[in-house]
């Protein structure tokens, strides 16, 4: 039997169905290990140095995936491709004892493991991740274990701090204290913007028979206008009079084809960005929902800023549209 880890039970089921009875797939529910609650947990003076623990909460499925760990063959970890995925698989390889199945010994012991990665759940997706499998890539797993470092640092530091400095239960992060710093240094800017009065002038123009257009003037006298060149009333006045009575013609007509590129795939950011202006979505509430239509399958991954897409899904686009709408459409 093949033991396969994923973060969620959503997940597992999808996976489960794909993969058949040979195979067990099991929830880590997240992470299993990370730095205790009761102190910073690093080491500033070696390099600094984490030092993890099985969480609480964790425990009690750690132990289940232990008791399952025994009947397996190998243990394939097929978390979320991204830096939390990445560091997760790691964590369960540190929690369970797990070797790369590459350093296997002669011990029937030793738990061994591959890592398999996919950007989306679809059966053709996993056949091909679990055909290549690839090691854990300690650069993911760095970063991450950078972000979290970071943010304990500056949380356990900085809070007390201002506590001490303004008032009690402020909060300082990695993250929120940054973003402060550029909302008050924008709004700093507004607050020293002196405002600058001008004018622009439009007409309402009627065509030679039906309809009717409006135009901007945008010259004078052969000279171009700025957009905030016309600064007073008077100057406004001075035109409208030059221009009344005027003989208005239209001396050039320009058409033109252009060609509209479709937008490209969402990243993270401009699918939370469209979230919230069309249903007004705050941002955790769009990648809930992204995550349970990864999770089924429905989605490709959605925590990402790349516009590629596999050829998989753009084998599949390909003849959804030529099936549905011909191949003109392509």
């Amino acid at each position: 039997m093949k033991l396969v880890l994923v973060e969620s039970p959503t997940k597992s089921k999808s996976l489960q169905n794909f993969l058949g009875k040979d195979y067990k797939v099991l929830a880590s529910f997240g992470h299993v290990r990370d730095l205790p609650k009761s102190k910073i947990g690093i080491d500033t003076e070696n390099n600094f140095q984490p030092e993890y623990i099985i969480m609480q909460k964790a425990r009690k499925v750690v132990k289940e995936i232990k008791s399952s760990l025994v009947k397996a063959d190998v243990v394939i970890l097929a978390t979320d491709p991204d830096r939390e995925g990445e560091s997760i698989a790691w964590h369960l390889t540190k929690a369970l004892n797990l070797v790369p199945i590459k350093n296997k010994s002669k011990s029937k012991k030793e738990k061994t493991y591959e890592r398999v990665v996919f950007h989306e759940i679809t059966k053709d997706a996993i056949k091909e991740a679990f055909k290549n499998p690839r090691e854990i890539d300690m650069d993911l797993v760095d970063a991450q274990q950078a972000r979290r470092i970071l943010d304990r640092i500056v949380g356990y530091k900085l809070s007390p701090f201002l506590w001490k400095k303004i008032v009690r239960r402020l909060s300082a992060g990695r993250v929120q204290s940054v973003a402060v710093k550029l909302v008050a240094e924008r709004e700093k800017e507004i607050e020293d913007f002196i405002p600058q009065q001008y004018w622009s002038i439009t007409a309402l123009l009627k065509k030679t028979g039906d309809g009717e257009f409006e135009a901007s003037l945008v010259g004078q006298n052969d000279k171009m206008i700025p957009k905030m060149g016309l600064k007073t009333a008077q100057e406004i006045e001075d035109i409208v009079k030059e221009l009344d009575g005027a003989e208005y013609k239209t001396v050039d007509v320009k058409k033109k084809e252009v060609k509209r590129n479709p937008l490209p795939p969402f990243t993270t950011s401009t699918l939370q960005q469209e979230a919230w202006q069309k249903f007004r979505f705050p941002a955790k509430l769009t990648m809930g929902i992204a995550q349970k239509l990864y999770e089924t399958g429905k989605i490709t991954y959605h925590r990402t800023d790349s516009f590629n897409l596999s050829s998989l899904s753009l084998d599949a686009a390909k003849k959804f549209i030529t099936e549905n709408y011909g191949p003109n459409y392509w």
